[in-house]
């Protein structure tokens, strides 16, 4: 004779939440360290010579400045990368945007369309991260 086992609603919904939380804290993990990681190879081109995946669109307007561009690209990267470890609830959305406008990019390079792909499952991703932090992120806020 087959058992079945009956959890009550509470503790059905607990084990809900503590999988919600760990998809949450796997999202922020990865949302950190990704764009650190990449915003600091754009000092030193160790991964890829990132100036290839330059749209000819945007290599106009920066004028003959692309690493100089690439770099400060860099740097947004790394201020949103550590945004999301901080403040999920805010630079997930920016992450996500931002990944947008490089889905953009590369469509306008007329190649790259894998990464293009790629880029924006994890737009996807950063949004479900946003989302999740509205549950998951609960810092109180000044006067609360």
């Amino acid at each position: 004779m087959a058992h079945a086992i009956h959890y009550s609603e509470a503790a059905g919904d607990v084990m809900e939440h503590r999988a919600a939380y760990q998809a949450y804290r796997i999202l922020q993990t990865g949302f950190f360290l990704a764009p650190v990681i990449a915003g600091l190879d754009k000092f030193f081109d160790k991964l890829v010579y990132w100036e290839m995946y330059l749209s000819p669109f945007a290599s106009r307007m920066m004028r003959g400045h692309d690493h100089s561009f690439m770099q400060v690209v860099g740097v947004i990267e790394i201020v949103a990368g550590i945004g999301v470890l901080l403040k999920p609830r805010f630079f997930a959305y920016v992450v996500s945007l931002w990944l947008l406008g490089i889905v953009v990019n590369l469509l306008l390079c007329h190649q790259f369309y894998d990464i293009a792909l790629r880029d924006f499952g994890l737009s996807l991703g950063a949004l479900a991260l946003g989302r999740l932090a509205t549950e998951f992120d609960r810092h109180p806020k000044i006067g609360e």
